[in-house]
C-alpha cells in the first residue's frame, strides 16, 4: 500500500506488536525496518529471553500473537528477591487460581511470532530490508521516501527503532541519558534441581544476578541468566572457559539449583538509561526504547514498550471513532499524558534500585535486608509491587486487560 493510517519506523518486538494491535482494530499501517528477516529470525541471532508480564501477555492473546507462541513460554509463579545469599528476602507468589506473574519466552521465539503476526495481517504492509530515506511531517500528513523507491503517506509517524532512534533525534526531542558502570552477560544453563517456576533476583555489590525459568528440554531443567558485572570485567568474563563460568555461577546461586551444566552461548551489552523528555511531536509518537530505556534490573524493558503500544492503540481507536485525524494534536497530547508519568516512575524506580543495591558495606546491606523483610510483611505494599510487576498499575489500557478497544 502507498497510503496507510500509521507509518511505523522499526519492526522489532514493539513495532511488530503495534502493527498487529492496530490491525486487530481495523487501522492500517506500514512498517519499515532495515533488518534482514533471515538474519534476525535465525536461532543464533539473539540468545536472550524476555519475561512478558501478565498484562502485556493478555494483549498478545487479544491480538492473536499468543496463539503463534503456543506452549513455548514458561510461567513465572513466584519471584524471589534477596540481597546476596544472606538471610532476608522478599517473595512474590501467586495463588494456584491466579494468573502467573509473567511468562518467559526466548527472544528468538517471541520475535518470530510477532514478525509472522505482522506479516500475516491484512492491514499491515511489512517492508523489511528497507529504510526511510526522507520523512516529512506537516499539517497535511506524513510523507516518506523509502529506499525501495516508493513514496508512502500516513496520518501519523511512530518511531520504534530502539534506543538510538533516528526519528526521535530528527525531531529534536531531548533525552536524558547516562551509562552505568555495568554490563550484562546474557546466557543460560541447565541445572540439577527444578526451578519450580521461580524467578530469582539476587543482588550483589557488583550487580544483580537474575535467574529466569525456562521450559525443560531434552537435557533437563534450565534457566536463562542475566548476569551484571562491572563494565571493565565484561570482556574477561566472555573469555572465561565454560567450566570457569559455571563454577562462578555456582557460587552466585549457593548451590540451591544443584549442579550446573551446558552453558548456553554468551553475549554482552553495556547498560545505560535514557528517557525522552517528550514522546510526541507534530504527527509523531515514540514507543518502546525509542522513548525510554531502563536497566534490566526489574525485567520491565519490553513490557514498558508493550504498555506504550496498548495506550497508543486505545487513543487512536477512540480518535478514529470520533472522526479525528489520527495525527491530531489532541490525540498525541492524551498519549503523552497517559504514558509520561508511568514511564517516568518505572525509570526512576529501576534506576533507584540499581543505585541502592550497588551501595557497598555491611551497613547498607543490613538496611537493604531490613527493607526486604519489611515489604515482605506488608500486604498492601507488596500488592502494589506485584501490580507493577504484572503491568496492572495506574490507568490500564483495555488491551492490557485482555479485550480489544
Amino acid at each position: 500500500m502507498e497510503r496507510a493510517d500509521i507509518l511505523i519506523l522499526g519492526g522489532g518486538l514493539v513495532g511488530s506488536a503495534l502493527g498487529a494491535a492496530l490491525n486487530a482494530h481495523g487501522i492500517t499501517s506500514i512498517i519499515v525496518d532495515t533488518a534482514d528477516p533471515d538474519v534476525i529470525l535465525a536461532a543464533e541471532h539473539d540468545g536472550r529471553a524476555s519475561a512478558i508480564a501478565s498484562a502485556p501477555h493478555r494483549m498478545l492473546e487479544a491480538i492473536g500473537v499468543a496463539a503463534r507462541l503456543g506452549d513455548a513460554g514458561c510461567a513465572i509463579r513466584s519471584i524471589r528477591v534477596s540481597d546476596g545469599l544472606e538471610p532476608g528476602k522478599l517473595d512474590f507468589d501467586v495463588a494456584r487460581d491466579e494468573d502467573a506473574l509473567g511468562t518467559m519466552y526466548e527472544n528468538r521465539i517471541l520475535r518470530r511470532a510477532l514478525h509472522e503476526s505482522a506479516k500475516a495481517a491484512d492491514k499491515v504492509d511489512l517492508r523489511m530490508k528497507t529504510r526511510a530515506v526522507s520523512v516529512t511531517r506537516d499539517a497535511h500528513g506524513v510523507t516518506a521516501e523509502l529506499s525501495d523507491g516508493t513514496t508512502v503517506h500516513a496520518s501519523l509517524l511512530v518511531g520504534a527503532e530502539g534506543r538510538n532512534s533516528p526519528t526521535r533525534d530528527a525531531a529534536l526531542l531531548r533525552v536524558a541519558r547516562w551509562q552505568y558502570d555495568h554490563a550484562a552477560i546474557v546466557t543460560g544453563f541447565h541445572h540439577e534441581h527444578p526451578h519450580n517456576n521461580v524467578a530469582f533476583e539476587i543482588f550483589y555489590p557488583e550487580g544483580p544476578f537474575a535467574l529466569l525459568p525456562l521450559n525443560d528440554d531434552e537435557h533437563g531443567h534450565r534457566s536463562a541468566v542475566v548476569w551484571t558485572v562491572r563494565r571493565d570485567q565484561a570482556a574477561g568474563m566472555m573469555k572465561v572457559s565454560e567450566r570457569g563460568v559455571l563454577a562462578e555461577a555456582m557460587k552466585k546461586t549457593g548451590g540451591f539449583l544443584g549442579e550446573l551444566s551446558r552453558l548456553a552461548p554468551r553475549s554482552t551489552y553495556p547498560l545505560g538509561f535514557h528517557h525522552a523528555a517528550k514522546i510526541t511531536s507534530d504527527r509523531l509518537a515514540l514507543v518502546g526504547d525509542a522513548a525510554h530505556g531502563i536497566h534490566p534490573i526489574a525485567g520491565q524493558g519490553v513490557n514498558v514498550g508493550f504498555r506504550d503500544v496498548a495506550a497508543l492503540v486505545e487513543v487512536l481507536v477512540e480518535g478514529k471513532r470520533l472522526g479525528l485525524d489520527l495525527g491530531d494534536a489532541q490525540l498525541m497530547a492524551r498519549y503523552e499524558r497517559w504514558r509520561s508519568l508511568d514511564t517516568f516512575m518505572v525509570s526512576l524506580a529501576t534506576d533507584g534500585l540499581t543505585r541502592l543495591f550497588g551501595l557497598p558495606g555491611k551497613t547498607a546491606g543490613r538496611v537493604r535486608r531490613f527493607g526486604l523483610n519489611a515489604v515482605d510483611r506488608l500486604p498492601m505494599l507488596k500488592d502494589a509491587f506485584m501490580a507493577e510487576a504484572r503491568g496492572e498499575s495506574g490507568d490500564v489500557p483495555r488491551l492490557l486487560q485482555g479485550s480489544t478497544v
